[in-house]
């Protein structure tokens, strides 16, 4: 059984906040596709930079400044060698995957779209990979070409092919999505974009957590991921982009440490990815997210996958026996991602009597109120797993549930 490839009672012993009780009951934590908690080796990394080490990186050269700067840059070979990047100088930090995104929005597509260009997004996408072009659409002139999700919430190959026209110049695609935790097939997507010429940005923000990922295999341009949902800090994320591509981008922000040399007549910028890095970045953070790629890597992203769909079938298995309960979305390829709802109750009030019982799950829109249309809901209830949970949170989540679905009568 994939519960025994991963040694839960180990893993769950680096969660400090799995220790806390909620309304005097033990946390069950189900809100991991919002935020996750952090395990003992990043809270040691961001503490030891914080506590030993604390300076600026690459502006001086005393030895805190030099041992910043060494831990700073060996966490962006340790993201890189994570994703597989051909070359850790693709790696430029940002604040998160909605921080990349407008990154890549603003300096790729200010630089190569223009009055006509079409952009191909889906229903699925979350707000962050929506505003961002609906923001250059209104600069540009721009057409936003919206692939449907089917009634199982799936989006098929040949439903991208027929949106791709000879005006279309990026595909900005969702890899995972944060609602129905449908697994879109971006190598597939990626490829058939390559062919015609398109360039890909990819959502991988529910993606990088859960399972092994090779950028080069993909094929993909992009791709936008966070820190804090894969047991890293918050404020912190990363664009990965192919390097010749970087290289033609033009910098989005303009300070400190993306110079070359400034003067008032002219400035030079600084090389890839530091040209996209300016003023003083989140030093500690990028420290804490390079340790939760070690640390991930440590566990084996096969075996975290493994336990999550396991995880995942055992969820469905419960919620599909309860009465009044109905499931958003049926994708046969899906990450450990539940939304539904209960028949007579709404999901704000859902998630409040579940509090109360010691578990978080998310309610709402979930940041994606275009895929709320479609399904014709303005909001479900949300479970999310993750690498640390285990079949007997979900029993108690189930038995709770129950319970307050006999309150509501």
């Amino acid at each position: 059984m994939p519960d025994r490839t991963l040694d839960l009672d180990a893993i769950r012993s680096e969660f400090p906040l799995l220790e806390r009780r909620v309304h005097e009951q033990p946390l069950i934590y189900l809100d991991n596709a919002a935020t996750t908690p952090r395990p003992r080796p990043v809270l040691d990394a961001v503490a030891g930079f914080e506590t030993n080490f604390t300076a600026n990186v690459h502006r001086a050269v005393h030895e805190l400044s030099a041992e910043a700067t060494d831990a700073y840059e060996g966490a962006r070979k340790a993201v890189a060698t994570f994703i597989n990047a051909s070359r850790h100088e693709e790696i430029v930090w940002t604040r998160g995957t909605t921080e990349a995104i407008n990154l890549f929005a603003n300096s790729w597509g200010g630089s190569n779209l223009s009055e006509g260009d079409e952009i191909l997004l889906t229903v699925m996408e979350h707000h962050a990979n929506i505003v961002p072009w609906q923001l250059l659409q209104e600069r540009l002139g721009l057409v936003l070409n919206v692939v449907p999700v089917a009634d199982d919430g799936t989006i098929g190959l040949d439903a991208f092919l027929e949106h791709m026209t000879d005006r279309t110049k990026l595909a900005a695609v969702t890899w995972t999505s944060n609602v129905l935790g449908t697994i879109n097939d971006v190598a597939a997507i990626c490829s058939a974009a390559r062919e015609r010429g398109i360039t890909t940005l990819l959502d991988a923000a529910q993606a990088v957590p859960h399972g092994p990922v090779d950028v080069q295999a993909i094929g993909c341009d992009a791709i936008a991921f966070s820190g804090h949902k894969m047991y890293g800090p918050t404020g912190i994320g990363c664009l990965w982009a192919r390097h010749e591509l970087l290289e033609s981008m033009p910098p989005w922000q303009g300070g400190g440490d993306m110079i070359e040399k400034v003067t008032f007549e002219r400035t030079t910028y600084n090389d890839v990815p530091w040209k996209f890095e300016a003023g003083t970045p989140n030093i500690s953070g990028a420290i804490g997210l390079g340790a939760a790629t070690t640390w991930l890597r440590s566990l084996g992203m096969d075996a975290v996958s493994a336990h999550e769909q396991h995880l995942l079938l055992h969820a469905l298995k419960l919620l599909r026996g309860m009465d009044r309960v109905r499931i958003i979305g049926d994708a046969p390829h899906r990450a450990a991602v539940v939304s539904f709802l209960v028949d007579g109750i709404h999901p704000h009030d859902l998630g409040t009597f579940l509090d109360r019982h010691g578990v978080a799950i998310r309610t709402g829109h979930h940041c994606a109120w275009p895929l709320m249309d479609r399904f014709g809901v303005p909001a479900t209830a949300r479970i999310s797993m993750g690498l640390y949970n285990t079949t007997e949170e979900l029993d108690e989540f189930a038995d709770r549930l129950v319970r307050v679905i006999d309150v509501f009568g």
